[in-house]
Formats: C-alpha cells, sequence, structure tokens
C-alpha cells in the first residue's frame, strides 16, 4: 500500500457540499469521495495507470 500525504485543500462551499452528498449517497467518506474522484480523472487523462484487473488494486480504488 502506498503511503498517504496530507495536504491542505481551498474549496468553495458549494462544491464541498456538493462533494458531502455525493460522497454520501455513494457510501464514502469526504476524504475518500475526493480522491476517488481525483483518481478517476487521472486515470481518463492518461496520467495514472489503470488498476490490475487482477484484482490486486489498492484499497480504495473499488468502484461502487
Amino acid at each position: 500500500m502506498s503511503a498517504k500525504k496530507a495536504y491542505p485543500l481551498r474549496i468553495s462551499a458549494p462544491v464541498l457540499e456538493a462533494l458531502q452528498l455525493w460522497a454520501d449517497d455513494e457510501l464514502r467518506s469526504l476524504n475518500a469521495q475526493i480522491e476517488y474522484v481525483l483518481r478517476d480523472a487521472l486515470r481518463r487523462a492518461g496520467r495514472l495507470p489503470k488498476p490490475d484487473q487482477s484484482g490486486d488494486a489498492s484499497p480504495g480504488d473499488e468502484e461502487t
């Protein structure tokens, strides 16, 4: 498992509120939802490799 780093994030209140509602719908924490959205955007942009299809995905990589 890769190490996690803390990073302060400034985000507008409406965006944060929308992310919190989305996280609630997906049964994720707000932090996990932000990481999920960022990871998905990076994969789609070709800047992050897709998870291994053999079941070796990192925790939090599962899609719901």
